[in-house]
């Protein structure tokens, strides 16, 4: 006799004692992420003591945008640990438009705010590997804001692909901007700013940490959106 049953590699074998476990294992990693991203925007902001200088808005603002703004957009989907998890979809969707609104407003400023700390100090711009990926990471962030417009949007734009498939692209491309993002916080620990800053094991702490959200956001929307297998008997 032959049955389709829709098969989820999620908790794949596990007894009921290990299967809550593991659930609770997961909602302790999204608590942990929502706790990280905040952290890390405290302490950036902290060690940028904002209104010091024109660049110190700057670290303030992209930490802001990224750390926590876009780990908040992406996290409230998570059905583990996550603060909006009674909250309707219709209503998560709204916060994650807000959040990553406020991702590009946020970006843009600070953004704004190293050209003219650049400007007033008579410095070249793009000089360094992150502020290369900065941009790169600027320039990916808006276009997945127009991909997202294209998902709430798909009749008045005349797109072929049905809303499925453009949730999928929408997912895919935002997990791609987000580790992109990720690289990028990275690569301003390397900057002179920063190790003047933080030295020693501290440095190497902040220097992991943004590696967590990233692996949780990594986990949630590839167990999301993979396409799902079915296994036959």
């Amino acid at each position: 006799m032959r049955s389709d049953v829709e098969y989820s590699p999620v908790g794949e074998g596990l007894g009921m004692r290990d299967y809550w476990l593991y659930v609770w294992m997961r909602r302790a990693s999204v608590i942990v992420a929502h706790v990280t991203g905040l952290g890390l925007t405290l302490t950036i902001s902290l060690l940028s003591r904002p209104g010091t200088s024109l660049f110190s808005w700057h670290p303030v603002c992209m930490s802001a945008a990224y750390c926590l703004c876009m780990t908040e957009g992406i996290l409230l989907f998570s059905a583990e640990g996550s603060p909006f998890c009674f909250k309707s979809r219709k209503c998560k969707l709204r916060l994650h438009w807000l959040l990553q609104a406020l991702v590009l407003i946020a970006a843009a400023t600070g953004l704004g705010f190293m050209v003219a700390s650049k400007n007033v100090s008579e410095l070249p711009h793009l000089l360094s590997w992150h502020s290369v990926l900065g941009v790169c990471t600027l320039s990916a962030t808006l276009l997945q804001a127009v991909c997202g417009l294209c998902v709430i949007c798909p009749k008045p734009l005349r797109l072929s692909s049905s809303v499925p498939r453009l949730k999928l692209y929408h997912a895919t491309c935002g997990l791609l901007v987000y580790l992109l993002a990720t690289v990028t916080v990275v690569s301003a620990m390397f900057s002179d700013w920063f190790q003047a800053s933080v030295k020693g094991l501290a440095w190497w702490a902040l220097l992991l940490l943004p590696l967590f959200p990233a692996l949780v956001v990594m986990n949630q929307i590839t167990n999301a959106y993979l396409p799902r297998k079915k296994i036959t008997s």
